[in-house]
């Protein structure tokens, strides 16, 4: 894919400031037309996966950098079917992939960064997120009763705690960013109606039968609290260094594809190069060919 076109593609899509910022200035229909067609944006992913495996292999023996990929959505947006197909070229060896449930009793007992600190991704290493830390400021926020199970200080359970919540995430990415670690974040931005469409389809196929939960359609009716949690948490800690990206998910394929094309500009800006080998290892491998050699003789 072209860089302009790369550029344009994702430009369309990247939140680095949260200023002006509306969730509903983003059609999760959207599939750029304008910029690429479905026909060419297939071949696209397909060598966008390949690419990703090439930069991994890169990033893995410099172990300097790592790269953290946070995702977010709604359910049946497509989080789990988006990792899978993005990660599906590369090296499982050096991804970290974790998927955070509801905390339980050891996590309760600490700060809510603490379980995705044990978490992040090591140097030479892509970390992917299925959920996150902004879960504290998403589901917990729709449904505030769940603050009580984390026996906060009273007098810190104020209106302002969503507020310094968003900050201090803001503040760790920061961090983050300062010690190496890459940060992107995918909003997989589905509507309402083809979230409806999708549970039907896990309701009318026995094969995705066990995808549905009952509790999807309790959350449902918290739409529009999602949206305004959603909104502000993007506008919050949407910086250049960790930026959001609102990815359209009612088209799967091209949310796909405007993940793995942010993942590969977000590695190919670190200009990783082939690691050179050091004289001395390259004497011990002439040793070990001789060895071998003589063993033939």
């Amino acid at each position: 894919m072209k860089q302009s076109l790369k550029t344009q593609l994702l430009d369309r899509y990247r939140i680095t400031a949260g200023k002006g910022f509306r969730l509903k200035d983003h059609d999760p229909d959207d599939i750029a037309e304008s910029i690429i067609d479905k026909q060419e944006s297939q071949a696209l992913l397909a060598a966008g996966v390949a690419r990703l495996s090439e930069l991994q292999e890169l990033l893995y023996p410099h172990a300097s950098w790592s790269v953290l990929c946070i995702f977010q959505a709604m359910d049946a947006a497509g989080k789990d079917g988006t990792i899978k197909h993005v990660m599906s070229g590369v090296n499982p060896q050096g991804v970290q992939v974790t998927s955070f449930k509801a905390p339980g009793p050891e996590e309760l007992a600490h700060d809510f960064l603490w379980r995705v600190a044990r978490r992040l991704p090591e140097r030479g290493f892509i970390g992917i997120f299925n959920r996150s830390h902004y879960e504290e400021v998403l589901v917990v926020r729709v449904h505030e009763d769940m603050l009580r199970t984390q026996r906060l200080p009273p007098e810190l359970v104020s209106k302002k705690i969503w507020e310094h919540r968003l900050e201090d995430i803001a503040a760790f990415e920061r961090y983050l960013a300062r010690q190496g670690t890459v940060v992107l974040k995918f909003f997989l931005n589905i509507s309402p109606d083809e979230q409806k469409r999708r549970f039907t389809e896990r309701l009318d196929d026995p094969n995705k039968n066990w995808k549905f939960s009952a509790s999807d359609i309790a959350e449902r009716a918290h739409w529009d609290a999602y949206m305004e949690a959603y909104e502000a948490a993007i506008a919050a800690t949407a910086t250049p260094h960790a930026p959001w990206f609102v990815v359209p998910a009612n088209s799967k394929w091209h949310a796909r594809l405007v993940v793995v094309e942010a993942m590969i500009e977000a590695i190919e800006a670190l200009n990783l190069q082939p690691m050179g080998m050091q004289a001395p290892d390259r004497i011990r491998l002439e040793e070990a060919r001789q060895k071998l050699a003589e063993e033939g003789a």
